[in-house]
């Protein structure tokens, strides 16, 4: 992973919760046959928590990324970039084939083909092959294998180690407007004591936010919260945090709930809160399942429910977030509630983020 390029970005840019993973082009493993196809009482401030890069962020073609949708000037684009979407991916990898026979430059399909090899979709996992298919697409001027291509010199992936020469390209990707090359640069921008830098993360992280990577959402809106290269500005922050949340972003569902239950940047809805924290809680976040057991214990935006309570404290717990007030709390259940709430914490438990 290029976790020694972003380490210096975790000190610049700490982040309230748990969740916002950076963008990744390491490959998921490797699938040699196609698949089917697939059609509180008190809710303070969640401890402070470093940016995470362990979670994978979009490929060139995730949904919702910038540049994934084939151009309609290609009427063959939807049949390979569709059968990706719908993980059929032997498929994609012929139709892209197929589509390079006839257009020896069609830099969409190279592209593609290089995210399979990638990530070993659809054929064995190839990350030289993947290089070499980028490298030719990049030279199509492709903005999405220029992003590949800085990520994997990040890693040291397909080619040796190169940081500086990652860089580059995700500097080229994101001048393009490419939202993951956007997105990472912002990262290694961030770590930089330079103001100009700062400025242009906040613009590289504002560029992928707008196209909707969730990551990116949550981003500015910490920075908008810290007022670091943005004047501080608690709605502007509340209404990032929902985009992310609404996205999917985790750590951002957390934050967005403990600002309506605040009241913090956006209206006090504890009602409207709780259902954040119990999604998040749902999704296995253990300041969410320690959170929701706050609300229960008290009654506020859930009725009332001991049972419960000592059920998200238990799964919490089991994530290392003990919380002493909540088992006293809870201590007053009978051994037939005590022992509902251990069921359903042990269903809990086997949640993860």
């Amino acid at each position: 992973m290029a976790r020694a390029v972003f380490l210096a970005a975790f000190g610049a840019f700490a982040l309230l919760a748990l969740g916002a993973g950076g963008v990744h082009a390491a490959p998921k493993q490797p699938a040699t046959k196609e698949p089917p196809a697939q059609t509180p009482a008190n809710a303070g401030q969640a401890k402070p928590n470093q940016l995470d890069l362990k979670r994978d962020l979009p490929s060139p073609y995730s949904a919702n990324a910038q540049g994934a949708q084939p151009t309609t000037a290609n009427p063959n684009a939807d049949a390979a970039y569709g059968a990706y979407q719908r993980g059929r991916y032997v498929t994609a990898f012929r139709e892209a084939t197929r589509r390079i026979e006839t257009n020896p430059k069609d830099a969409a399909a190279m592209t593609l083909l290089g995210e399979l090899y990638n990530q070993g979709l659809g054929v064995k996992q190839d990350p030289k092959r993947a290089h070499e298919w980028y490298r030719l697409a990049a030279a199509q001027n492709d903005a999405n294998a220029m992003a590949s291509l800085g990520l994997m010199a990040m890693d040291g992936r397909g080619q040796p180690k190169d940081e500086k020469a990652g860089r580059v390209w995700l500097e080229q990707a994101a001048r393009k407007g490419q939202p993951s090359a956007s997105y990472n640069l912002a990262l290694i921008q961030l770590a930089s004591d330079k103001p100009a830098d700062l400025a242009a993360a906040v613009a590289n992280f504002r560029t992928a936010a707008e196209a909707e990577v969730p990551a990116a959402q949550y981003a500015l809106g910490v920075l908008y919260l810290q007022g670091k290269g943005v004047p501080k500005d608690t709605p502007q922050a509340a209404q990032w945090f929902r985009r992310a949340a609404d996205n999917g972003d985790l750590g951002a569902e957390v934050e967005f709930a403990i600002r309506l239950f605040n009241g913090d940047g956006v209206p006090k809805d504890e009602a409207r809160a709780a259902r954040y924290f119990l999604h998040a809680a749902q999704r296995g976040n253990a300041i969410a399942q320690n959170r929701i057991a706050k609300l229960y214990v008290a009654g506020r935006g859930v009725p009332k429910n001991l049972v419960e309570a000592a059920a998200w404290n238990l799964a919490a717990a089991s994530q290392g977030r003990s919380d002493a007030g909540l088992d006293q709390a809870t201590a007053g259940l009978n051994p037939d509630e005590r022992k509902r709430a251990e069921v359903l914490a042990a269903d809990r438990a086997s949640l993860s983020p």
